[in-house]
């Protein structure tokens, strides 16, 4: 049976190579301009230039309104500068005010809401998962860059800036995500009461 699998593969690189060539790049350039197919080409391209631009410009004034809210004491279940945050409470509160994104209001569901991206990949803006109390997803901060998050620890304490790299840290990583617009989330206009 290989044999004739290999008998067939062979007659159809021969019959590729056989094939006439139908036409030169200038003739398909001509037919892509002629069809106002390079017009379009060109305008998704600077439409996908534009967004990855707006998604950066977005991540970096999500960690700059992040920092101004260094030293604000945590609090459980504070989502709020009167209240305190806790560590989900200052993600979503992040989020709603500088993306406008209402994520949801525990770390386990807002790791269930984003898209998983390896280790590797983290670029400011992107969420950071711990397992602090024996569970996954109990833990979240907000990845600054340089290996480095933002987040409200715990009680007796307030947001700070942390190093992934320190043991305790290491140990606990339990995955990283990526804010999307999705089904999980709201815009956080539309969530506004009328």
């Amino acid at each position: 049976m290989s044999r004739w699998f290999c008998i067939l593969l062979l007659a159809c690189a021969t019959a590729a190579q056989a094939a006439p060539q139908t036409a030169n790049s200038d003739d398909m350039d001509r037919l892509l301009a002629d069809k106002g197919l390079l017009t379009r080409l060109e305008n998704v391209s600077h439409k996908v230039a534009d967004k990855a631009q707006t998604v950066a410009g977005r991540a970096s004034d999500l960690v700059v309104n992040a920092m101004g809210f260094l030293g604000v004491p945590y609090k459980r279940g504070g989502n709020s500068v009167e209240t305190g945050f806790d560590c989900s409470g200052f993600v979503r509160a992040m989020y709603e005010q500088t993306v406008g994104l209402l994520l949801p209001r525990r770390a386990d569901q807002q790791a269930a809401a984003t898209q998983i991206i390896d280790k590797k990949e983290l670029q400011p803006g992107d969420l950071v998962f711990f397992n602090t109390m024996r569970r996954n997803f109990s833990h979240v901060g907000i990845y600054v860059g340089d290996n480095k998050f933002i987040h409200s620890p715990r009680s007796g304490s307030e947001v700070r800036v942390e190093d992934m790299g320190l043991a305790y840290w290491a140990r606990r990583f339990n995955g990283a995500r990526r804010v999307t617009p999705s089904e999980g989330m709201d815009s956080a206009q539309a969530a506004q009461p009328q």
